[in-house]
């Protein structure tokens, strides 16, 4: 227990100059504070991508997933998770809290429902085996995102302009059929979103230090797992195209 009559408290240690004391507790409370807030970000995005997982597996198993996309509302599916998340990227600052946290699941449900396909098009297996390996490059990317102290902004610009072509590709090739396009889709999708990984999570780390003590600081937190979240699943995809054993 602390002795807070303990004089020796408010000693300066051996030589510390004067004022460095001060400045070492702030320093030590921001990066606890910071500890607490990048936890509760993964924390909301591993939630959100196993509830994504089980949707799908129960999807799948039941047969309300073939039911599902054998319907026009197939087309709800696919569509209603892009739609939250234009919603809670410009409604953020209209949107509470609550609010936020109550689109961000809905919209896990939603991706749980639509990856319900990739059952149908690949081995359980080939899955399961995919899935890891996006945890573990994701956790890799994400440390290195989180320790470098390398500056990342300029490499995610040309990263958004990576993705920018890769969606105008992916939709070209839906009218090509072209094989070749949709391998270097994938190889380049894995690529892009392996960068992103990183690059969202040095921006959300230095994000924290204009948030912090203030009412987005909760909305911030949800906001950066529905970033990580759409990292780590996309990476997931397109590694599918390589790993996944076809049925």
């Amino acid at each position: 227990m602390a002795n807070w009559n303990d004089p020796r408290t408010t000693r300066q240690g051996f030589g510390a100059p004067a004022g460095q004391g001060g400045e070492l507790a702030g320093r030590t409370t921001f990066d606890a504070g910071l500890r607490k807030h990048m936890l509760s970000i993964y924390n909301y995005m591993a939630s959100g991508v196993l509830l994504s997982a089980v949707v799908a597996l129960v999807m799948y198993q039941s047969g309300l997933g073939a039911a599902l996309f054998a319907s026009p509302l197939r087309w709800v599916v696919a569509l209603s998770p892009l739609a939250i998340v234009f919603a809670m990227s410009f409604g953020a600052n209209k949107f509470s809290t609550g609010t936020l946290k109550a689109l961000f699941w809905s919209f896990a449900v939603l991706m749980g429902m639509s990856l319900t396909t990739v059952f149908f098009r690949y081995t359980g297996p080939s899955i399961a085996a995919t899935f890891l390996a996006t945890a573990g490059a994701f956790a890799g990317l994400s440390l290195y995102g989180y320790t470098t102290k390398r500056d990342l902004s300029g490499f995610g610009t040309f990263l958004i302009m990576g993705l920018i072509g890769l969606i105008i590709a992916s939709v070209l090739n839906i009218f090509i059929q072209s094989t070749t396009l949709m391998w270097a889709v994938s190889f380049l999708g894995v690529l892009i979103f392996a960068g992103l990984t990183a690059y969202d999570t040095q921006r959300l780390k230095e994000q924290y230090a204009y948030v912090q003590g203030t009412e987005f600081a909760g909305k911030a937190v949800v906001l950066g797992a529905l970033s990580l979240y759409l990292d780590f699943i996309n990476m997931f995809q397109f590694l599918l195209s390589f790993m996944g054993n076809r049925e």
